[in-house]
């Protein structure tokens, strides 16, 4: 059979500028051209759009006719200005020049230095806020964001061609671009604070000894998590504090029964003193902690995202420290009572242990449920879906990144002193509007992006093998990461054999079904079946990627702060404003339900337990609700609904305060941040804002989010009302 043009145009492949080869498309040259034309005349008439059709018809003519198998893409480009200028359209090839002409602008911005330097000196928005955790004001911020705007600009030369362009044309997000790879960091981690405390450590000029009362642990806790925050980019936790600290309160105890038994007469009566005695420092502790870590600034001009997991304990002790944790929370801070941000609290609900009434620990179940419904905190681990997810119990590293299950050489289960990587994120709206409705496009353009996503994520980790012990002493030979190493060894040690984790994230789920589906597909069965796909088809890519590499390749449902108004701004300059997908501004975070809407608590969870079976790097699902404080029933009711559905759950209600007038409730969101509706104020020296930004908390007023993300913020809705008595669960 004779070989048609079609079929040449078909076999063609295109040499892209960073070394890839994809296969000709000449749907793309219709849309560049399109928007050419468009720059030139808001308004297409029948001639233009014919006109379009025969430059593309003489483009892939002159392509077939000089190329056989291969061609560059700028010598695609050349042939289009010339068949523009063929065909007298001066004023379109103009535009497409320029076009062009911006895009290698943009790139070379994007690696000089002077022109990023520029954009934080004039406190360009998307600079100096694309991390609401960070104050921009204060002199060690802007030295970070000055030292990460130089990273950055390395950062990309550093890359491979493939990812840096990817990463720039906004397909994909190589997270915390300001500290890797410039640097070996690592992301997030969970601290072996048993092994630094139980054999001590060093800091600085400082050898620490193992403390003898819970006041030094809660201390030298607080230093070493400054010390690792420093370390490294991304959060850290403490797992099963209440178990971690209770050896050590269990030393104030005795050293009061000392002093009990030579002043009182009375073995119960001494009991009595020892107890009252150690439940006053457990409290004092766990306040100095929570003041402390609040105090605190890493080297990255933050405060370190520091979360407590807490809940399993059973003896008093630890009951007691659940207990404070709590109090302390409830208390606020400082005179004026404020909700504190840090540390992320995080509850296990275990049953048997504290799910019900009658159960030995559900008196704290009860607290944690009334600090929830006052402070926002705890989120809650539900105990057994945590261990069937992710393959064990742990809590997870900053907000929502979990590690997976994991044996030692000796088949002892080790979660603490293990970390992640690093994150590279998909952006999975520009895939579905790239497809146009074509379904089998999707799946093409999705293989390719993974091959890219594959080669940066494969980047990381070798990025990170590169670090030696002394470039982060308290991770590598104090203790942090588990083992103590060597200076002559390698910190591969602690990455190989699944040790560490690396993950591939995901932003826009709503968005994809929305595109092919549209706007109100997640009642469509077929439509939720093909969300589902996508994010399985994500988790058997890490699987074959993990036993290729044998390191953990996980999928994590990113919380996309800044990334959730990067992408999409991207997107509408690529696209336009498309209704119910880039005119909102935002994308949504991973497979959250569209937070326009108004579903149940109870069907919001319904919808959004399939996902994190195929996500289980990472994954948090929340609530919108009323004031809750008199009806904390409520909330039970569906932290009960969700226990044996939903690994992680958090709460969204309005805590927001008003010193100014006295109002308690919710501000109202206007375009320069959150007011109060009774008086006006918005100064975070006289209101207390407190919202979720994503996986956690964040006080928009004193540290501003980028627009996407207030945006979001802005647009979401209640997902339960409360009936006129407030007493019972509430109606739906």
């Amino acid at each position: 059979m004779q070989e048609t043009r079609t079929d040449r145009v078909d076999a063609l492949t295109v040499i892209k500028r960073d070394g890839r080869s994809v296969s000709f498309n000449g749907d793309k040259i219709q849309t560049a051209i399109l928007k050419a034309a468009k720059k030139v005349n808001d308004e297409l008439d029948a001639s233009d759009y014919q006109t379009i059709d025969s430059v593309v018809a003489d483009v892939e003519r002159e392509i077939t006719d000089r190329f056989d198998d291969n061609v560059k893409i700028y010598e695609i480009q050349n042939i289009v200005e010339h068949e523009l200028m063929e065909q007298h359209q001066y004023d379109w090839a103009e535009e497409y020049i320029n076009y062009r002409t911006q895009k290698d602008l943009k790139r070379n911005q994007a690696t000089d230095i002077n022109f990023t330097i520029q954009k934080l000196l004039h406190k360009d928005a998307t600079v100096v806020n694309e991390n609401a955790n960070k104050d921009s004001n204060v002199f060690n911020t802007q030295r970070d964001l000055t030292a990460g705007t130089v990273a950055r600009s390395i950062g990309l030369k550093m890359l491979p061609p493939k990812v840096a362009n990817a990463h720039l044309k906004g397909d994909i997000h190589w997270h915390d671009l300001d500290y890797q790879p410039y640097s070996a960091m690592t992301n997030c981690c969970l601290i072996d604070f048993k092994e630094m405390l139980n054999h001590g450590f060093k800091i600085g000029n400082a050898e620490v000894e193992p403390p003898h009362s819970i006041e030094t642990a809660t201390a030298q806790m607080s230093q070493i998590i400054a010390n690792v925050a420093s370390s490294q980019y991304g959060g850290c936790s403490a797992d099963r504090v209440d178990e971690l600290l209770a050896p050590f309160a269990k030393k104030n105890y005795d050293k009061h029964m000392v002093d009990a038994k030579e002043w009182i007469e009375g073995e119960a009566k001494q009991d009595a003193f020892a107890k009252a005695k150690t439940k006053k420092d457990i409290y004092d502790a766990m306040q100095a902690l929570e003041y402390e870590i609040n105090t605190l600034y890493s080297s990255q001009g933050q405060t370190p995202f520091t979360t407590l997991g807490f809940g399993l304990g059973t003896n008093w002790i630890e009951r007691e420290i659940q207990k404070s944790i709590l109090k302390v929370r409830i208390e606020g801070l400082g005179k004026e009572k404020r909700t504190a941000i840090f540390p992320k609290l995080v509850f296990t609900i275990k049953r048997g242990l504290n799910l019900k009434p009658g159960d030995p620990n559900y008196d704290v179940k009860e607290l944690a449920v009334e600090c929830a419904t006052k402070r926002m905190y705890p989120d809650v681990l539900m105990y057994d879906k945590i261990v069937e997810l992710t393959g064990s119990f742990k809590a997870p590293m900053g907000c929502r990144s979990f590690l997976q299950g994991w044996k030692d050489e000796n088949g002892k289960e080790v979660n603490a002193g293990r970390m992640n990587l690093g994150v590279v994120t998909m952006n999975l709206p520009r895939i579905a509007l790239e497809a146009k409705g074509d379904m089998d496009k999707f799946w093409s353009i999705l293989e390719e992006r993974l091959s890219i996503c594959k080669e940066a994520l494969v980047f990381k980790v070798n990025r990170a093998k590169q670090a030696r012990p002394e470039n982060a002493p308290i991770l590598y030979e104090y203790g942090a990461f588990g083992k103590r190493l060597k200076r002559t060894d390698s910190v591969d040690e602690l990455f190989k054999n699944k040790r560490a984790t690396v993950s591939l994230g995901y932003i826009g789920l709503y968005e994809v079904g929305t595109a092919f589906f549209g706007p109100t597909w997640e009642k469509n069965p077929e439509a939720k079946q093909f969300t589902i796909d996508v994010v399985k088809d994500l988790y058997d890519h890490c699987k074959q990627w993990e036993d290729e590499y044998g390191y953990h390749f996980s999928v994590y449902a990113t919380p996309a702060e800044s990334l959730t108004n990067t992408f999409c701004q991207a997107d509408i300059k690529k696209f336009g404003r498309i209704k119910d997908i880039t005119d909102k501004e935002y994308y949504t975070n991973s497979f959250h339900y569209d937070v326009r809407k108004a579903p149940t608590p109870f069907e919001k969870i319904d919808f959004e337990k399939d996902y994190p079976k195929y996500s289980a790097g990472g994954f948090i699902h929340y609530c919108e609700y009323p004031n809750l404080k008199q009806n904390p029933k409520a909330l039970e009711a569906v932290w009960d609904y969700a226990y044996d559905r939903i690994g992680y759950l958090g709460t969204n209600t309005p805590i927001d305060q008003c010193f100014a007038c006295g109002f308690k409730g919710e501000f109202k969101p206007t375009a320069k941040g959150f007011e109060c509706p009774q008086c006006g104020n918005h100064d975070p020296a006289t209101c207390d804002v407190v919202k979720r930004t994503c996986g956690y908390l964040g006080n928009p007023n004193q540290r501003p989010m980028v627009h996407g993300r207030h945006v979001e913020i802005a647009s979401r809705v209640k997902h339960m009302t409360l009936g006129n008595d407030n007493n019972d669960v509430a109606r739906q």
